[in-house]
């Protein structure tokens, strides 16, 4: 087997074993009890990969440009450009779809060994040395502390540890000239993956591309340009998919809006350790190995001075720009996250990576910087010697580094002891490799000394990351018997499109439409539109994460508006009479305006006076009584019956809540905190909806991206029960919104509604990628049309040639 080959298979074994093997110390899912559902993996990721094997299977409402299952119906393209478009994702149909959490965690792990295997190879490619350090090394990328940490829980981000040593190739190949069709093609295929980390992975490779230039000798405008150019095809290429995703982000509703605040440096140094865990520090673990063979190149005298100084000064300049706010906006693209203010860390972790790598291959006799220069360095760097291991001196000096930087970590509460004996036994046992000999027996004695050290240090991070992250974050129901079996329940009171079925209470994630089936009010993502927040709101509706975590309302009113006919309450499926069709036609005149009282805001909508006011705090008899307690944190009683409310603005807002119905006269509610009463009269919710059903449509018909229906004669407004998101557009009428809803007025003989949805951006996007097509075409054909000769490294070749034939 080629050594390359073995070098990418050894790095993509370490970095599963290490996973897998830190998890089952955990007892952590699949390997124990303890379960894996926190925070937005279970809120988001699950959810969506489940939608997505329904997608797969041809068994979801919907198609790729639009969801009709959560928010009420909601663009997806978006969605799947942020949380599904990685090459990975389709995998998931690969496993039964109750077995979603085993396929998401597979893929996580996958994720991670591609990473291991693309960064080792990355790492052969740069210059000679031992295959079995290249593996190593590039294991220690994949399981630095920002993969096991952050990445676990937020697989779509691994896409990014993978982009990053795959666009430094690509920066090789821009250097040499080489590759002018694949390069742009890589590139794309890294920004559709996940665009938000392959764009820091970006401003990492160019980081990497100029110091390789500088290094090399062969710095150039022309190869700055080519870079450019590069990449600006590459990204051009994945505009369809990409520019839909940032306008659904500009129409989303706002998240949090925080100032960024640098971490204490001690909490930076210690995150550099193995064993250590913080949500807002950076987690710049990588094995002991790394940072001891990038100290080592400083005192490393037989390296040219340009690379013993570049390389550790660009981690030192990373590390620092993740300090200062101007450039921590640069590489969030300019906008500081909600959640962990370090999402780059892993650029970090590659770029000490390499530094690791020069201090292992550019010792000894060096490479021929022109036939690096001109093209011809993997000629060069295959015939090259595998360098000189670094001495006794560089070694005491690298190990020096690594205690120093331990040593000013000490004041730090998020050291652990753990991290202070793990660290110590890995610089030992390092160091000791690297002043063994290296052939025979102790050169595999010193191979197992680092490999054990990355395993040990790797695993042991995993497990503490996996408690850690229980005790610390938010975490929800694993999937078990009791989902399976409402989603079964769910799916046979299905009749979706004449009425929605609600996954109801209580809650299991953030997209339970997605997650269990039906067609639900719930919904979360990063592109929440503020237009349904705002109309859910508006009507009762409660949410966490400041408006962007939609949780379903469960409310005889809403449920006749948005026709939902079916919903899953204490412990089973229950179904309603009093249900509209998804498409009504109400009366001429101006839309609703919303006011502060949600229970007015109902009435709006429907057209007609349902609720009564309370009569000296309590509700007639026989009504049913609603609390509107928006701020309200506990329980709340009507008689025997009870509902804990968790409010709070502007981080969460509880929902509406029904206390039961009226038995006693005078009964009033106790209540958490200040609220308002609605006292629902059900004989007059029957009447007002059926007064529209006469004005409904005879007939409804969704397809992936729009809805048809047949309507009555008569003209007026006709209402969808969707949120009127941008991207809709219907024919021979313009949409104008209705209370939030889709609208569109009718003529007095228009009996037909036809509406299709198209992602705003989608259009825009597909123009760019056919231009970024055809430019990459032209580009290739012109290198072509000028001859193989074109290239550098051959120009070279053929310039040997004639010399020597002369």
């Amino acid at each position: 087997m080629p050594k390359n080959s073995r070098a990418c298979l050894l790095a993509a074994l370490l970095s599963v074993v290490a996973v897998c093997g830190g998890d089952a110390v955990a007892r952590v899912f699949p390997f124990g009890p303890r379960h894996r559902a926190v925070n937005d993996l279970a809120n988001q990721f699950v959810p969506f990969h489940a939608h997505l094997w329904d997608l797969l299977r041809g068994r979801a409402d919907g198609g790729l440009l639009f969801d009709w299952r959560a928010g009420w119906g909601t663009s997806f393209l978006p969605d799947y450009g942020t949380y599904l478009s990685s090459p990975f994702a389709p995998l998931v149909a690969l496993l039964p779809r109750g077995d979603v959490e085993y396929a998401v965690y597979a893929i996580t792990v996958l994720k991670t060994a591609v990473a291991a295997a693309a960064m080792a190879f990355l790492l052969r490619r740069l210059g000679p040395g031992a295959w079995w350090w290249a593996a190593v090394l590039g294991a220690s990328y994949a399981l630095c502390g920002w993969s096991l940490a952050e990445g676990t829980y937020n697989p779509m981000w691994l896409d990014g540890l993978i982009a990053f040593p795959l666009l430094c190739l690509v920066g090789e190949w821009v250097r040499e000239g080489r590759r002018p069709l694949l390069g742009p093609l890589v590139v794309a295929v890294c920004w559709c993956a996940n665009f938000y980390t392959a764009y820091m992975a970006t401003l990492g490779a160019a980081l990497v591309l100029l110091v390789r230039l500088a290094v090399t000798d062969s710095f150039r405008v022309r190869t700055l340009g080519r870079a450019a150019v590069t990449t600006g095809i590459g990204v051009g290429l994945s505009a369809p998919l990409l520019l839909p995703v940032l306008l659904g982000s500009r129409q989303a509703h706002p998240g949090l809006v925080r100032e960024f605040a640098p971490v204490a440096g001690t909490d930076f140094l210690a995150r550099l350790l193995p064993v250590t865990y913080g949500f807002a520090t950076p987690a710049a673990f990588v094995c002991t190995a790394v940072p001891l063979l990038a100290g080592t190149l400083l005192f490393r005298r037989d390296v040219p001075g340009r690379e013993r100084w570049l390389w550790p000064g660009l981690c030192a300049a990373v590390a620092a720009s993740m300090q200062w706010g101007p450039t921590h906006l640069l590489w969030h693209a300019f906008a500081t996250p909600n959640g962990s203010p370090y999402r780059q860390t892993f650029v970090l972790s590659g770029i000490l990576v390499l530094t690791a790598w020069t201090a292992l291959t550019r010792g000894g006799p060096s490479v021929d910087r022109r036939a690096v220069a001109d093209g011809t360095k993997s000629v060069a760097a295959h015939n090259a010697p595998a360098g000189v291991l670094p001495g006794r001196r560089a070694v005491a000096g690298g190990s020096a580094v690594v205690l120093v930087l331990a040593l000013a970590a000490l004041p730090s509460p998020v050291l652990t002891p753990w991290a202070l004996v793990l660290a110590g036994a890995g610089l030992a046992a390092v160091a000791g490799a690297l002043l063994l000999p290296r052939r025979g027996r102790y050169g595999v004695f010193a191979a197992l000394l680092v490999t054990g050290t990355l395993l040990g240090q790797a695993a042991a991070t995993t497990a503490y990351a996996d408690r850690e992250r229980l005790v610390r974050l938010d975490d929800y129901p694993p999937l078990g018997p009791e989902q399976e079996r409402r989603a079964a329940a769910l799916a046979a009171a299905d009749g979706w499109p004449a009425y929605r079925t609600d996954p109801g209470l209580p809650r299991i994630a953030g997209n339970d439409p997605l997650l269990l089936g039906g067609q639900g009010a719930a919904y979360y993502s990063s592109h929440t539109p503020a237009v349904l927040t705002a109309t859910l709101d508006a009507l009762g509706g409660g949410w966490t994460s400041r408006g962007r975590n939609l949780q379903g309302l469960d409310n005889p009113v809403t449920d006749a508006l948005f026709g939902v006919g079916a919903r899953w309450r204490d412990g089973a499926v229950v179904r309603t009479d009093t249900r509209l069709p998804l498409v009504t036609v109400r009366p001429p005149g101006p839309p609703p305006v919303y006011g502060r009282s949600p229970f007015r805001n109902q009435e709006l909508l429907l057209g007609s006076r349902v609720y009564e006011a309370p009569h000296a705090g309590a509700c007639r008899v026989g009504t049913e009584v609603f609390l509107w307690a928006p701020d309200a944190t506990g329980p709340a009683r009507l008689g025997e019956r009870e509902v804990r409310l968790l409010g709070g603005r502007p981080k969460r807002q509880a929902a509406m809540v029904s206390l039961g119905l009226q038995r006693t006269p005078g009964l009033r509610p106790s209540l958490p905190g200040p609220g308002e009463l609605g006292c629902l009269d059900h004989e007059r919710l029957r009447a007002a909806v059926a007064a529209l059903r006469a004005r409904a449509a005879t007939s409804v018909e969704v397809t992936p991206s729009g809805i048809r229906a047949v309507l009555p004669p008569g003209g007026g407004t006709a209402v969808v029960a969707a949120p009127q998101t941008a991207g809709w557009r219907c024919e021979d009428a313009e949409p104008a919104p209705y209370g939030g809803l889709l609208a569109v007025p009718l003529g007095s003989g228009r009996t037909e509604l036809a509406c299709s949805f198209r992602p705003p951006g989608l259009r825009a996007g597909l123009v760019a990628g056919v231009a970024a097509g055809l430019l990459l075409l032209f580009r290739v054909g012109l290198r072509s049309s000028a001859g193989i000769g074109s290239s550098p490294g051959l120009r070279s070749f053929r310039r040997r040639g004639r010399a020597s034939a002369g």
